[in-house]
């Protein structure tokens, strides 16, 4: 794709200039022109791992005397996903198709939480597939199958049991629309794309938050396009992120649960939840010359304030400590 992209060029360039490739690519020498690429049939395999260390304050400002409570409560939780994309049609100028499939998905948490025994509903996913269709900068244009799987994955973490209410078990789906639903987004979401971009210039785009509370709430990010440096397979584009947190959210991104449910566990038992700042960073490489992110790392922490049932007058604090990392394997 990278190719013919750039065969392409040349002949415009010179049939409007006489040939002068070499004036042509002086001028550009300060922009890259960041594109994703696909090779028909050949798999592209990604460990993805989202982790949160999460801290309950049960009592910050001390209103109240909790006997037998610990003052406060720390736990994670981490969900590993292993993907293979294949792309299956390949348009270097139009659309892509590309083939996901989950070989492996895994989650672990310090404590327990839900029904004993019960997976959570992300591991229901180990086997299941989806296709995308996938423009020459990374936007996703086709999203209806995967759209259709999390609402697939999102019944698997309600209880079998109706006799007491709709009761849904802690799970990790938001992590996997995470790192499903906005892939490539650093590159896809370039406001200047087909002018390429230069070292130091920034956009701007959105991320989701996962979260152990059901909250559909969104990330601003702010992008910089840091500089280039040599990699094993060629040049890397080094591009560092920012987040805080976003007035909106926008309504095409997806919802796994629908109807009136209630929630199992200490997030269940807590409620009132008020969202009072977020903030952190990230960083990511992507190979300019193959046309893939070779890796990431997001980091960010979070806090929220409850509140407790029963007239009792503590506002716990709630800390997220979250980290979102892929590795192209």
């Amino acid at each position: 794709m990278r190719t013919a992209l750039t065969i392409l060029t040349l002949i415009i360039f010179c049939a409007l200039a006489g040939c002068a490739a070499p004036e042509k690519k002086a001028a550009k020498k300060d922009k890259e022109l960041l594109t994703v690429d696909f090779e028909q049939g050949k798999t592209l395999q990604y460990r993805f791992v989202s982790r949160r260390e999460i801290t309950i304050d049960w009592d910050p400002e001390k209103k109240t005397s909790r006997p037998g409570r610990q003052a406060s409560e720390k736990f994670t939780e981490s969900m590993e996903l292993v993907m293979a994309y294949t792309p299956t049609e390949v348009d270097p100028f139009g659309l892509t198709t590309i083939e996901a499939a989950c070989k492996s998905a895994k989650v672990s948490r310090s404590k327990r939480a839900g029904s004993p025994g019960r997976k959570d509903a992300v591991e229901h996913l180990t086997g299941k597939s989806f296709t995308l269709t996938v423009g020459p900068t990374g936007k996703i244009e086709d999203y209806s199958q995967l759209d259709k799987l999390i609402e697939e994955i999102g019944e698997k973490a309600f209880r079998p049991s109706t006799d007491r209410g709709r009761i849904k078990e802690p799970d990790m789906i938001g992590d996997f629309i995470t790192t499903q639903w906005f892939l490539w987004d650093s590159v896809s979401s370039i406001d200047t794309a087909s002018e390429g971009i230069a070292a130091g210039q920034t956009w701007k785009s959105q991320l989701s938050i996962p979260s152990p509370i059901v909250m559909r709430k969104a990330r601003d990010v702010t992008y910089t396009f840091d500089a280039i440096r040599q990699g094993e397979k060629g040049r890397l584009a080094v591009i560092s992120s920012s987040y805080s947190l976003a007035k909106s959210v926008p309504q095409s991104w997806p919802i796994p649960y629908s109807g009136r449910f209630q929630m199992s566990g200490t997030f269940g038992f807590l409620g009132g939840y008020r969202l009072l700042g977020l903030e952190g960073k990230g960083q990511e490489t992507f190979n300019i010359d193959t046309g893939q992110t070779e890796q990431y790392s997001q980091q960010y922490e979070m806090k929220l304030q409850a509140s407790i049932p029963m007239g009792i007058s503590a506002k716990p604090l709630i800390t997220i400590k979250q980290t979102i990392t892929a590795k192209l394997l």
